[in-house]
């Protein structure tokens, strides 16, 4: 059994796609200038990530209440699960960014960001070929996220090795780190959604 036309779980994961595609987007291209726009910038990255949550709250709640499922249940709240851990690792790094009144983001955040809004595209593309049945479809996403999700493991290893060659304040070497371990931990998650979609495959195709 597959999403019907219209069936809420499509309806609802089509939704979570689409906040995490529209915050992604925020946080890619919103231009930081003063410590005002990064308070700005958090609290509207907050706001999404909150909107992400009642999303996921709608799916737990609607999976209590079904008998049938278009597919497991199981898969479904893991998805959902999945893409709102990209957008609380995006709300997690807009905090930081706000702590440590970052105002400009070197060339190593910026690939990662990238690397992030690449995949999350993906995702959202998958989310819709889910919804269209075409499960075989979605594995050449899922293949490209982790692509990206590798990207990103290179960039932490060259951001990082670059940090303790150049940087000799300690505390900004802190900072610094701890960035760019929070935004390659938000390639991690979208590694996760990647991998559920290739489990849906695997049941369902």
């Amino acid at each position: 059994m597959f999403f019907k036309k219209e069936d809420q779980f499509s309806v609802y994961l089509k939704e979570i796609s689409a906040n995490l595609v529209e915050s992604t987007n925020y946080f890619a291209e919103y231009k930081l200038k003063n410590k005002a726009d990064v308070v700005e910038f958090f609290k509207t990255v907050k706001n999404y990530e909150t909107t992400g949550d009642s999303l996921v709250h709608k799916v737990i709640h609607n999976l209590n209440k079904v008998f049938i499922t278009p597919i497991e249940r199981e898969d479904i709240l893991s998805l959902a699960m999945h893409m709102d851990d990209v957008l609380d690792g995006l709300e997690s790094a807009a905090s930081m960014f706000e702590m440590y009144e970052m105002i400009n983001a070197d060339d190593y955040m910026i690939k990662f960001v990238e690397a992030i809004q690449l995949s999350v595209i993906e995702i959202d593309k998958a989310v819709d070929l889910l919804n269209q049945k075409k499960l075989l479809d979605m594995r050449e996403h899922a293949i490209l996220i982790k692509d990206y999700e590798s990207q990103c493991d290179e960039i932490r290893r060259e951001s990082i090795k670059h940090l303790f060659k150049t940087e000799k304040d300690p505390i900004r070497i802190i900072q610094y780190k701890e960035i760019y371990e929070e935004l390659e931990e938000i390639a991690d998650c979208c590694q996760d959604v990647a991998n559920t979609f290739e489990a849906i495959i695997m049941k369902n195709a």
